[in-house]
């Protein structure tokens, strides 16, 4: 009834994106942060190109370096301690993180009704629940929507930090995410709205990868290229009697 093979025991689910609309609020975020810098530059303006390619799904450091380079803008790394009015490269991190906690207190997160359908399923058939994201805000965002009840643990950017773990599109935070309920790989299945997510699945060796598309016809058929078993428009489409 979950769209998932017999062998799948375990679901890990990215939060932005796949259970919560919060992929908007980021890369909202994400432009208000580098456009500034960009006009500074003589550059062009961020575009949701360079959302989807650059920063999506990444931990937010990695985002950050990897857009820059893009752009061929030498910024100086600078240190942790540094604030979002700084003109480095953790300065720049730091901007976009409160640029989210902002937008997050302002309007609120909002959880889509086919992926808390698809949680409640899925905790009512006895799988394992754990999500798996790059964000360091994600405990806030569980706890604000309530879905923190329908899941069992989570890996999200402070585990990355503290673990040194390699962001997507490396597998290793899915695979701390499996550790934690001491599940194989070939018995997880990965939920994921990103490029970057879905080549971690597939790189992980995954027993099933749900791409999730949120936006149109060519990211469905990226998702599908970078390895997704499948893809869908939302997770109420894997429950019987929904595709």
């Amino acid at each position: 009834m979950l769209g998932l093979p017999d062998s799948v025991h375990v679901c890990l689910f990215d939060l932005d994106g796949v259970l919560t609309d919060t992929a908007s609020v980021h890369r909202a975020a994400w432009k208000n942060t580098f456009d500034p810098v960009l006009d500074k530059h003589g550059q062009q303006p961020f575009t949701d190109d360079d959302y989807a390619q650059y920063v999506d799904g990444k931990p937010r450091m990695d985002g950050t370096r990897d857009f820059l380079r893009s752009r061929n803008l030498d910024i100086p790394e600078g240190g942790k301690d540094d604030g979002p009015d700084d003109e480095t490269v953790h300065g720049i991190a730091a901007r976009k993180n409160d640029e989210v906690l902002a937008k997050i207190a302002k309007d609120g997160v909002k959880v889509y009704p086919g992926s808390r359908r698809y949680l409640e399923a899925a905790q009512q058939a006895g799988l394992r629940r754990v999500v798996v994201s790059s964000s360091a805000n994600t405990e806030q965002v569980l706890r604000v929507t309530g879905l923190d009840a329908y899941l069992e643990g989570r890996v999200d950017g402070k585990t990355i930090e503290e673990q040194g773990l390699q962001g997507k599109p490396a597998p290793d935070s899915f695979l701390a995410g499996a550790r934690l309920v001491d599940a194989a790989p070939d018995t997880c299945a990965v939920f994921e709205d990103a490029t970057a997510g879905v080549q971690a699945g597939h790189r992980g060796k995954f027993g099933f990868v749900v791409g999730v598309n949120r936006i149109d016809a060519h990211h469905a058929a990226d998702l599908a290229k970078q390895g997704a078993t499948v893809v869908v428009d939302d997770l109420a489409d894997l429950l019987e009697g929904d595709a």
